[in-house]
């Protein structure tokens, strides 16, 4: 990346999808001085870090939720943006240790990387951990600032195909015995624990649009014929690219 020159996709990463939006990340690099360097490290440093997990937090996923948490910030002015996006940025790296305390070891990553002195008082290093580690779906309980509300509901990523897709994604890598009925009744069973009517998976800032799409997702499950059609389409779609 060149110093002073926007972020582009391209030069970024070359398999990524045309839709991340990186008007709001270039915005905040172009305000000052500290912006841009901030920016450039996490976009050098740690955003490359996504690019060793599976499909459904990859590097596109990392800038989904950086780009929402910056949008999502514009209804808080009270909230640092340079704090959140670097909670956002890390949130996910610990996945390097594997799925079960991902949250517990991206806090961690985050707390000990002195680089980011440069920036941020041991104070803000400390919220910034807690938002990474609040973060995760199943989280039983509320997130403790408006900065892990703010990157847990910029995670959610609500949309019915990339969500079945991402299932589906999971299920092929942890039980890839699976035949294809034996994978659909595991992605209705996770679909309906977490997304459905009293699901674990909870919204947190009321400006999101996330309320909206976990209506029209739920419609999708409640549909059966509809679910199957979908989950036909997804899954012959990614056996094919196998």
């Amino acid at each position: 990346m060149q110093h002073g020159g926007l972020l582009t996709i391209s030069n970024l990463n070359n398999n990524m999808a045309t839709g991340i939006e990186l008007k709001l990340i270039e915005a905040f690099r172009a305000e000052n001085q500290r912006n841009q360097e901030l920016v450039d490290f996490l976009m050098t440093e740690i955003v490359p870090r996504y690019d060793e997990f599976d499909a459904g937090h990859d590097r596109q996923h990392a800038l989904y939720v950086m780009t929402q948490s910056l949008h999502l910030a514009q209804f808080y002015p009270e909230v640092d943006r340079a704090m959140l996006l670097t909670a956002a940025a890390y949130h996910d790296v610990g996945l390097v240790n594997g799925r079960e305390h991902h949250h517990a070891d991206s806090a961690a990553m985050l707390r000990a990387d002195t680089r980011l002195q440069r920036w941020f008082t041991t104070e803000q290093v400390e919220v910034m951990a807690q938002a990474a580690y609040d973060h995760r779906a199943s989280a039983k309980g509320e997130p403790v600032t408006i900065y892990g509300r703010i990157v847990a509901e910029a995670d959610r990523q609500i949309e019915v195909e990339t969500v079945i897709r991402r299932t589906i994604q999971f299920g092929m890598k942890k039980y890839p015995s699976l035949s294809k009925d034996e994978s659909y009744e595991r992605t209705v069973e996770h679909l309906r624990e977490k997304y459905g009517e009293g699901g674990y998976l909870k919204l947190w800032i009321p400006e999101s649009d996330n309320a909206a799409r976990m209506k029209e997702l739920r419609e999708v499950i409640a549909n059966e014929e509809k679910l199957r059609a979908v989950f036909n389409r997804l899954y012959d779609q990614l056996i094919g690219g196998a």
